[in-house]
């Protein structure tokens, strides 16, 4: 039987929405390195669970979400022109009232060629109905050197105001550690979860480094995650921390590491936004308990 998110989350929905009806606590926020400017430490990204028909019906529930999401405090989300529809109807939902102005929006670039690369750049800004994009990427390096040259002039144009790269594969590691080294940038994004923990090696050292901030994408491995702890319930260290569910718990433990500035999980439920930015608060694990965390997951 297929996994539900729903499953996971649905022991925690009560003490969540409790919390949520009175005062909530401040988000832990982290701060871009090349700036200083705080970011709240969990986003929202787009891949998939946005990919909708942009019709009213259809982004309800997707507008439900981000409404929840700002409310209590988050701001980072995450989209791409490769994402389908996705940019369509994250424009739709942020031009509403003053939505657009509490985002900090991010999106990427995926074409070869400078007139090709701006071209490509103007669409994302007509889909997501800005004039502005807080962060713009390269997407999966392609073409990352004349990209990074032409996303640095779209900034010094006041049309981006911060540049980075993508990736999400542990085998493009060896690819982007070069272009971390050697070119300039403010971000960079990258896959990293609890069972699969090979960018703590080398690239979320060398980001700390450098003064790069960190996003990371598929921080529950796509659905692999749950699978793996359907039907287990937590462990004695996931109370230590505060975890009330398995997202939280997968979530702490990429915020324990302290390259990373902001993990971006998809969310497309007001529920697993209540969920999620439930994992945004202290205690994080240390580094025992991190090894705690570790080794539960290791063993199934």
């Amino acid at each position: 039987m297929p996994v539900s998110r729903r499953a996971f989350i649905a022991a925690a929905l009560a003490p969540v929405a409790i919390r949520a009806a009175g005062a909530e606590p401040a988000l832990i926020r982290r701060p871009i390195p090349s700036s200083g400017e705080m970011l709240p430490a969990i986003g929202i990204g787009t891949s998939r669970r946005y990919e909708v028909e942009p019709v009213a019906e259809q982004v309800k529930p997707l507008r439900e979400a981000v409404e929840t999401f700002l409310r209590l405090g988050g701001s980072v989300i995450d989209t791409a022109p490769s994402y389908g529809t996705a940019e369509d109807v994250l424009g739709m939902i942020l031009s509403d009232g003053d939505l657009r102005r509490k985002v900090f929006l991010a999106t990427k670039v995926d074409t070869r060629g400078r007139d090709e690369t701006r071209a490509e750049f103007a669409r994302s800004l007509k889909r997501l109905r800005t004039d502005t994009i807080d962060l713009a990427a390269v997407h999966n390096l392609i073409d990352a050197k004349d990209n990074l040259a032409v996303l640095r002039d779209l900034k010094g144009e006041k049309k981006i105001r911060y540049v980075g790269v993508t990736v999400w594969k542990d085998n493009q590691f060896e690819g982007l550690e070069p272009v971390m080294r050697s070119e300039s940038m403010d971000f960079v994004q990258v896959n990293y979860t609890i069972d699969n923990r090979g960018a703590a090696e080398r690239i979320l050292p060398l980001a700390a480094e450098k003064g790069i901030a960190v996003m990371v994408n598929v921080p529950f491995g796509r659905d692999r995650l749950f699978k793996a702890v359907h039907g287990k319930e937590l462990p004695p260290v996931a109370k230590e921390i505060g975890c009330a569910s398995w997202p939280q718990f997968f979530l702490k433990y990429v915020l324990g590491n302290r390259a990373v500035t902001c993990p971006i999980p998809g969310m497309a439920k007001a529920a697993y936004v209540e969920d999620n930015l439930g994992a945004a608060h202290d205690p994080l694990p240390d580094p025992g308990q991190r090894k705690q965390m570790e080794a539960f997951i290791d063993a199934l």
